[in-house]
């Protein structure tokens, strides 16, 4: 039975980069040596890393004066680095879900944090407007899709102030204007690569800014200085990060992709809109392309743990909600495939014809 991988993260590659993956920690393209043991210091190595910066800078279209960096530690590092090297008085963020929250929380340990607006009134269901950012701001961060409650914001926002985003979970499913950031992060599990590698999309001219001494490992200077290579990378998450950046490429670039995303993602909500069973939990101008959250209507809540076995059963995997909201979660990242998303949205009216 085919496997449809739902999974939130570490979540579903491309089928290409997988298997050139493993191809390479037999034999890196013919060296005789595995991808796992090569050193980070080879010609072989640098070789990579110049191919993938090269094409995150081309697929994204990243303007002069920005860098590509890749780092350990996850996003969740980036939460502490942003406002070790940024904040000197006061930073504003955007609170639109347990990411945001946890960044929020790590940014007090440095300064004044204002909270602009958020959505945690509705269990995050939607992307707060309106908002104001303070005058005297260091830096306004926001995250643009939250996993956990499938809510994104699908623009570049246009702030006074250095903005930062978090963009784990969508970075390149759509097309970004990187000039209207200061800085873009996220983890790799999802879109991107395996665990184990950060991306860091940097605007060097903006460093150093915080009026403190920054230990070496934590200051972006560093890493800019002696470009991903101050410490040992994650030699294999870098190398699958370039197969699927050849990936993207070949099927056409960024503005394909979203097309794509697009797809898969109208013909799920539209038949979660319309069934007898299930409704969706985000307010429709706030829906996330790449997380799409339901469960079922108050009448059918009993039946949520047999759709959950009838979905498996179909070969459905991953698509629990999270455990702080509960149902359902189907993750359609940029590698899943549009069939995958045919195949769940046939296991629904099946289960509907059975018991609705």
């Amino acid at each position: 039975m085919k496997k449809h991988n739902f999974n939130a993260g570490p979540s579903i590659l491309p089928q290409i980069a997988i298997e050139n993956s493993a191809k390479a920690i037999l034999n890196l393209n013919g060296i005789g040596l595995s991808l796992l043991e090569i050193s980070h210091r080879s010609k072989d190595f640098q070789s990579i890393l110049d191919e993938t910066m090269g094409l995150f800078k081309e697929l994204l279209a990243i303007p002069e004066g920005y860098e590509v960096i890749f780092l350990g530690g996850g996003a969740s590092m980036q939460f502490c680095m942003i406002p070790y090297n940024f904040l000197n008085k006061k930073a504003a963020y955007l609170e639109t879900g347990v990411w945001a929250q946890k960044a929020i929380k790590e940014a007090k340990f440095f300064g004044e944090v204002n909270v602009v607006a958020s959505s945690a009134d509705k269990n995050f269901t939607y992307i707060p407007k309106n908002y104001s950012i303070p005058v005297d701001a260091d830096y306004f961060h926001i995250t643009t899709n939250n996993t956990i409650y499938g809510s994104e914001i699908r623009h570049d926002i246009e702030s006074p102030f250095p903005l930062i985003a978090d963009m784990s979970s969508d970075i390149l499913s759509r097309p970004v204007d990187v000039s209207k950031y200061a800085m873009i992060y996220g983890g790799a599990q999802k879109n991107l690569g395996p665990a184990g590698v950060t991306f860091v999309i940097i605007n060097e001219s903006l460093l150093p800014k915080a009026e403190r001494k920054i230990p070496t490992m934590l200051n972006y200077s560093t890493h800019l200085k002696e470009p991903s290579l101050y410490n040992t990378p994650p030699v294999f998450a870098i190398y699958t990060c370039l197969e699927t950046l050849r990936w993207i490429k070949n099927l056409g670039g960024v503005k394909a992709i979203e097309a794509m995303n697009i797809s898969k993602a109208e013909l799920l909500y539209n038949v979660i809109d319309n069934s007898k069973m299930f409704v969706g939990t985000v307010e429709k101008d706030s829906r996330s392309l790449m997380n799409i959250c339901f469960v079922m209507k108050d009448q059918y809540k009993d039946k949520e743990d047999a759709f959950m076995e009838f979905a498996k059963n179909k070969g459905m995997l991953g698509i629990k909600g999270h455990r702080s909201v509960g149902g359902f979660r189907a993750s359609t990242y940029n590698a899943m495939p549009i069939e995958s998303v045919q195949a769940l949205i046939d296991a629904i009216h099946e289960f509907e014809k059975i018991n609705a």
